[in-house]
């Protein structure tokens, strides 16, 4: 934890936060996470070692999964008014119903203490508040359009780093012929909808973007740019291996790694693997925003703290929160865990490669682009994950049938 940090929160709060404590009792948080895999699971000991050192107790309550495992489970402990200390969602709407049934706390003292608002993106700063209240920390900004790709294998096939799509497809012929799987796929629904979003920003546009998922179009969804990005996004089918269906994301990650496969749509969560693998961002690996004019899809996780009873699980909770933000954990956990800090005040100069890539890129406003996650509501984001892996595991549904699929889907959800 940074010293004057510290020194800052120690002096005022954590005197406040222990006071009146026998020595036996411990700050104690039982914190609900989906952060299993090796890269994932280095990165969240980052902030159990911080918050223990704080003088807290993290209790670590694992789930295996996407996320959503973990999510059904800490919200049936809320409902069942056994809630855990905090509990991990993605940045954006995934945790309104919980706040629009009163169960979370406001964290806005810490937050205006510690002036979160000067800290963050300002697209961040909104996903987070509600009403006004501030309602979840943001522990990370993961890139969600980044593509992956083994230095090595490039290299051995011939292959360079695509420029643009039309180039994204000679050089994945390159690796065909090499005998490599051009595209290292998870065919989950959940992933195969990162794939589509990555080809939606690069082939049809940022404005096309944010009419698809902010302003939900139907007019948009029946524009040409929007079946060229479908029509490229199904040409990729050509590059992945028959075995992609159902998938987890860290094992495609793995072909990578290995070199059985050249390239991967995925976010810089599998940057992660990359480094448990003892691999280095710019020599055994290299990242591309796009391929084409470079964007961040901006998503990520928050912690949310649902109302406990006890006043020192709410200490607990207080001591948690300042230790997320805190600037030097959060460099810690983001290097292992492959993304980039949320705080845009921190010291970036030991980031990897790929991670200043991105830093540099969000230096633009303009290029701050929030996930889908953020602008969409959840039921429909559910929905067109959905359609997306039907398109994808069906290669006889029509381009016509596709576009369909999608308005009938928003439309009905609307």
């Amino acid at each position: 934890m940074g010293t004057q940090a510290l020194r800052c929160f120690g002096v005022v709060a954590i005197a406040v936060l222990l006071s009146g404590q026998a020595s036996a009792d411990t700050l104690k948080a039982e914190v609900f996470h989906s952060w299993t895999s090796g890269g994932e699971a280095a990165a969240v000991k980052e902030f159990a070692s911080a918050f223990n050192r704080a003088g807290g107790e993290w209790v670590d309550a694992a789930i295996a999964g996407a996320g959503n495992g973990a999510r059904a489970i800490g919200i049936n402990r809320i409902l069942g008014g056994d809630p855990p200390a905090a509990m991990m969602f993605s940045t954006g709407k995934q945790m309104d119903d919980l706040v629009d049934q009163g169960l979370l706390r406001n964290l806005d003292d810490i937050a205006k203490a510690e002036n979160w608002q000067a800290a963050l993106p300002p697209a961040f700063y909104d996903a987070i508040t509600r009403g006004g209240h501030v309602m979840a920390v943001p522990v990370n900004n993961h890139g969600q359009n980044w593509l992956w790709y083994n230095k090595k294998v490039f290299e051995k096939a011939g292959a360079t780093e695509p420029a643009n799509w039309d180039d994204f497809f000679v050089q994945a012929d390159k690796l065909r012929n090499a005998g490599v799987i051009p595209l290292a796929v998870g065919g989950q629904n959940w992933q195969l909808m990162i794939m589509f979003n990555s080809v939606l920003l690069s082939e049809g546009g940022k404005d096309l973007y944010l009419k698809v998922f902010k302003d939900l179009s139907p007019e948009a969804v029946a524009s040409p740019e929007f079946r060229k990005v479908a029509e490229t996004f199904g040409k990729l089918r050509l590059y992945a291996d028959a075995g992609n269906a159902n998938r987890d994301w860290n094992i495609a990650t793995g072909m990578v790694i290995s070199g059985q496969a050249g390239m991967q749509f995925m976010g810089d969560w599998a940057k992660g693997e990359f480094v448990a693998a003892g691999k280095t961002a710019g020599d055994d690996f290299g990242c591309i925003l796009g391929p084409g004019q470079p964007n961040f899809i901006m998503g990520g996780d928050v912690f949310i703290f649902p109302e406990l009873k006890d006043a020192q699980g709410t200490r607990a909770q207080d001591l948690l929160a300042h230790v997320l933000m805190d600037k030097d954990v959060q460099v810690a956990f983001n290097a292992k865990k492959g993304s980039v800090p949320v705080r845009l005040d921190v010291d970036n100069s030991k980031l990897d490669a790929c991670a200043k890539v991105g830093v540099a890129v969000l230096q633009d406003v303009s290029k701050q682009i929030p996930s889908m996650e953020i602008l969409t509501p959840t039921d429909i984001v559910q929905s067109l994950q959905d359609v997306v892996g039907q398109f994808w595991s069906d290669p006889s549904m029509t381009l016509d049938q596709f576009v369909v699929a999608w308005a009938k889907t928003v439309e009905q959800a609307k």
